[in-house]
């Protein structure tokens, strides 16, 4: 559901958000080390970065999938 406020927020699975960072830092992108921070994309990202972006997300998902986070 929708991130509105502290409540919402700290309903996040901190093991989710582990196990999503550290696949994303396999594929060399890098976020800021906690759940309650946000990320932006920017001017300065390419193409190229978003496409590297999403394909490392996909990774993520699945690894995340097939080790049940």
């Amino acid at each position: 559901k929708p991130v509105i406020d502290w409540s919402t927020a700290k309903e996040s699975n901190p093991a989710r958000f582990r196990a999503y960072f550290d696949a994303m830092m396999q594929r060399g992108v890098y976020f800021a080390p906690s759940a309650y921070e946000a990320g932006f994309v920017s001017a300065a990202h390419s193409d190229e970065d978003i496409d590297q972006t999403v394909s490392a997300a996909r990774f993520a998902f699945e690894r995340m999938g097939s080790l049940g986070v």
